[in-house]
């Protein structure tokens, strides 16, 4: 892990009409960082999440992203910029296999000279698959199965073999194993230790306090919209991280979250 900043908001800020779903959200995280997102259901977590791929516009507020201040119209506009983001639907296509999926939307051509006709590069989309696979020691018996002969943990994996595919600056993994068994979620996580090995920053939102406790480095606490802890994993514990999603604490003595 360095100094180097990878994400920073300061006053992030989403309201839905008279709903205050996300208030003056200050966060940072440095490279090679694992950073864990807990809260109660309606808490902020997904708005936070929301905001800072592009999925919503802000109401207000300032995000950086590797020192540059970016507003994103859309996920394409965070996904060029290096953020890749699973989310709990994974966004895959079921008819496709392991390649075209990965590569949907960015796809891979060859002979470009043809002017506004292109054939694409199926051996190379094949190629870097492999690679990405092998990155996160995801393990796919056939990459050209279609993703609907697959189970959770395999879709599961897909998904976040495509955030090595592209090289990420920043991956964010929104409740990765909520539905999938033991076995899966042991491969899964197995994947983020890779990551971090690799020194890739990584947003993790989860309501798993085992894993939470396994995997990362800190852990911020949203509650009714607000940031209210920001926690050392090493100088903190299960209980005390109920007690400020309950409420039982109530955060006064947080001063931000960097």
């Amino acid at each position: 892990m360095t100094d180097e900043v990878v994400l920073k908001t300061e006053d992030l800020t989403k309201h839905y009409g008279g709903v205050h779903a996300l208030e003056g959200a200050n966060f940072e995280m440095k490279k090679g960082e694992h950073i864990a997102i807990m809260g109660d259901n309606g808490a902020g977590k997904s708005t936070f999440v929301r905001q800072i791929t592009g999925v919503e516009q802000r109401t207000r507020g300032k995000i950086t992203f590797y020192g540059e201040d970016v507003e994103f119209a859309g996920p394409l506009d965070a996904r060029e910029a290096g953020i890749e983001t699973v989310f709990q639907t994974l966004a895959l296509a079921d008819d496709l296999d392991v390649p075209d999926n990965l590569f949907l939307g960015r796809e891979m051509t060859k002979l470009d000279w043809l002017g506004p006709f292109r054939l694409l590069d199926y051996k190379g989309m094949r190629e870097a698959t492999l690679a990405g696979l092998e990155k996160t020691a995801v393990k796919i018996p056939n990459i050209r199965n279609s993703i609907e002969k697959m189970s959770g943990g395999q879709r599961q994996c897909v998904a976040i073999a495509r955030t090595a595919t592209f090289h990420s600056r920043l991956t964010i993994m929104d409740e990765p194993t909520a539905a999938l068994g033991v076995q899966e979620t042991a491969q899964v996580e197995n994947i983020i230790r890779t990551l971090k090995e690799a020194g890739e920053p990584l947003i993790l939102v989860s309501h798993n306090m085992r894993q939470v406790m396994d995997l990362v480095d800190r852990i911020v606490v949203f509650r009714r919209g607000r940031i209210v802890a920001n926690l050392n994993k090493d100088e903190t514990d299960g209980q005390d991280i109920v007690a400020y999603i309950t409420g039982a604490k109530t955060g006064a003595e947080y001063e931000g979250a960097a």
